[in-house]
C-alpha cells in the first residue's frame, strides 16, 4: 500500500467513524441510520411507497435483516405495512406523518455535522473535495 492509499484510508475511515458515532448518538432512541436510509429511499422514491424487496439494492444486507429493520420501524410507527388492493401478495411499505418527521429531524442532524465538518476548509476547497471524491465514487 503506498502512502497516499494508506493517508486516504485513515482519514476515510476516521471521518466515516465520526460520523457514524455521531449520527448514532443524536439519532437514539427513535432513529438508527439503517431506518433513517430507509425512510429517504421512500421520500424519494416518486411513489411514496416501496416493496421490501426494492431495499435490497440500496442496502448492504440480507432480506431477512431487512424484514427485521421493517418489523422495528413499523412497532416504532414510523411506516406502515399495507397490501396491495390488486393484488394481496404484494406488501408496500409506506411512511408515516411519525417516519416523515423523524426523516427530516435525521437528515437536519446529519447536514449540521457535515457543514460543521465542512466549515473547516474554504467553499472552493469544499466544491473541489466533493468533485474529488466524485470522481473516485464514480470511477
Amino acid at each position: 500500500m503506498t502512502v497516499v492509499t494508506q493517508e486516504f484510508a485513515k482519514l476515510w475511515w476516521k471521518v466515516s467513524k465520526d460520523l457514524r458515532s455521531h449520527m448514532e448518538a443524536e439519532l437514539a432512541p427513535s432513529l438508527t441510520e439503517g431506518q433513517l436510509t430507509v425512510l429517504e429511499l421512500l421520500l424519494s422514491s416518486g411513489q411514496r411507497r416501496m416493496k421490501p424487496s426494492d431495499f435490497i439494492e440500496h442496502l448492504t444486507t440480507t432480506p431477512a435483516a431487512i424484514t427485521t429493520l421493517l418489523d422495528r420501524m413499523e412497532k416504532g410507527g414510523l411506516i406502515v405495512r399495507e397490501r396491495d388492493e390488486k393484488d394481496r401478495r404484494i406488501v408496500w411499505v409506506v411512511v408515516t406523518d411519525k417516519g416523515r418527521a423523524e426523516c427530516e429531524r435525521g437528515m437536519k442532524v446529519r447536514e449540521q455535522f457535515l457543514q460543521n465538518y465542512l466549515s473547516r476548509i474554504s467553499l472552493h476547497n469544499q466544491q473541489l473535495l466533493v468533485y474529488l471524491l466524485g470522481k473516485v465514487a464514480n470511477a
